[in-house]
């Protein structure tokens, strides 16, 4: 068994009674990047030296007895649009291939202070804008299942990494189920928390009234784990929700008897992979097992979801990635006569095509003559899809669905087709309107070995219901035990 495969619990066990280091998991982790991902190219930056000086400073302060973090000695990857001191941080961008940040997000404080070591930054789709990680502005990441398949996107390094076992978990953001849709295509665990749940403060901006980080794991579990060291209010954030944040490890019952469940008749019928809704189906039949209850239910605005976000999304990158100019931070042209030359020229040779695309349509949208058509519009259309879920959820306590209308698709397949791209959304950009936490497990495995992902939806801040679902339906039926035959242990 790899260590990265021990429960947390198991962990710390084996680190009090001197039976492991944490220098011991540091450098299974960088041996495990160095023996593999060249196959599958999850990770951008690895900070071996820093990342082995903090696992001796933690070693010495397990040797004097003292207390142990939350997520103690535990290697992690982060997705590298998350500010890390002392470690470049790219958003896998040529425009910030030089950025070295100076401060620690919330976020990367956070786990440091809960005894974690991060041990690389992850790949992921340029300025997280994209579905595949095809858009990477280095070389893109691979399914780890299957080399020819793509990781999902945006946050397709962090799902990759995971299922690769390089860590112990790592972090990723979610702006319209960049966790989550990249989780199902590698087999792992993806929760993208209720809007505003954690900090936004060191994440670099996409979209500032969607993305929210979350974590990416082997298992329901460790995820309560890593939420629990992660959320909270700060006061860096503006958009920080400044509520209790529970305990989410007492919410792991496997107790689901008497849950009500929700499924939108729109997710799980016409185009759905069969593959996919019979395995959904199968999942529903499971948790009937455990005593939980299902209806059909409608979500009719679910049609308007994608065009409204990325309507909404691109109208935020648009504003957002201004102040990338080559100017204060990142790559500067150096053949500009003038200074709107140095603006243009910075941008061009800085972006790569989706960015530069996104910033294109919401720069249009929010124009004017076309801000009441377009940005106005999707807002409207946001606020009825609120509304469906607030329906939804007057009279059950979860909704579940597939996380994604098929499996991973071949690298290449849609790269050149952004309308078809941008379909395969549809399952998870109504979670991000609404703002309300979601996780994806894996519900098993098509005909082509690849995985396939099972979403549960919660009310806002109501994180527990969700882990408590996925835990008692992941647990009963072990497909998160499974993993790539290449990958040890």
């Amino acid at each position: 068994m790899s260590l990265f495969d021990k429960r947390l619990s198991e962990i710390h066990t084996a680190l009090r009674a001197k039976e492991l280091s944490v220098t011991d998991l540091v450098q299974a982790s960088v041996a495990s990047i160095k023996e593999h991902d060249g196959q599958i190219k999850s990770v951008l930056e690895v900070d071996e030296e820093g990342a082995l000086a903090h696992a001796r400073k933690l070693d010495e302060q397990l040797a004097k007895g003292e207390e142990l973090g939350l997520l103690y000695g535990l290697p992690a990857g982060l997705k590298d649009n998350m500010v890390t001191k002392g470690i470049r941080t790219t958003c896998a961008s040529k425009f910030l291939s030089n950025y070295d940040p100076v401060y620690d997000g919330t976020v990367s404080q956070k786990v440091k202070e809960a005894g974690s070591v991060i041990v690389a930054k992850l790949n992921m789709d340029e300025f997280a804008m994209g579905g595949s990680n095809e858009n990477s502005g280095f070389f893109p990441a691979k399914n780890p299942w299957n080399t020819d398949y793509v990781p999902g996107g945006s946050s397709g390094g962090s799902a990759a990494a995971m299922a690769a076992r390089h860590f112990y978990y790592t972090l990723g953001s979610d702006t319209g189920g960049s966790i989550r849709q990249p989780a199902a295509f590698c087999g792992v665990v993806g929760l993208k928390p209720t809007y505003g749940r954690v900090s936004r403060f060191g994440l670099v901006a996409f979209a500032s009234s969607l993305d929210q980080i979350g974590p990416i794991t082997k298992n329901v579990e460790d995820s309560a784990f890593v939420l629990q060291a992660i959320a909270g209010h700060d006061a860096y954030d503006s958009t920080s929700a400044n509520v209790e944040v529970p305990d989410f490890l007492s919410a792991l019952t496997g107790d689901v008897k008497g849950l009500r469940i929700g499924v939108p008749k729109e997710l799980i019928g016409e185009g759905i992979d069969p593959e996919v809704r019979d395995a959904v189906l199968a999942a529903l039949k499971q948790l009937e097992t455990l005593g939980a209850t299902w209806s059909e239910v409608s979500m009719p605005h679910t049609e308007y979801a994608v065009p409204a976000y990325y309507l909404l999304s691109s109208s935020e990158a648009s504003s957002n990635l201004a102040r990338f100019d080559g100017v204060r931070y990142g790559v500067r042209a150096d053949n500009a006569d003038n200074l709107i030359e140095l603006y243009k020229e910075s941008r061009s040779q800085g972006f790569g095509p989706e960015v530069k695309r996104r910033i294109m349509l919401g720069t249009y949208a929010l124009s004017s003559g076309y801000y009441d058509a377009y940005y106005k519009k999707a807002q409207q259309v946001r606020t009825l899809i609120i509304q469906d879920f607030n329906n939804i959820f007057a009279d059950f306590d979860v909704i579940l669905h597939p996380t994604t209308p098929t499996t991973a698709f071949k690298i290449g397949e849609k790269v050149d087709d952004p309308v078809k791209m941008y379909l395969e959304d549809i399952c998870t950009v109504p979670v991000n309107l609404a703002g309300l936490p979601a996780i994806s497990v894996p519900c098993g495995f098509a005909k082509s070995g690849l995985p396939i992902g099972l979403q549960i939806v919660g009310k806002a801040f109501d994180e527990s219901t969700v882990l408590s679902v996925a835990h008692a339906y992941e647990q009963s039926v072990g497909h998160h035990l499974r993993k790539p035959e290449w990958v040890r242990g």
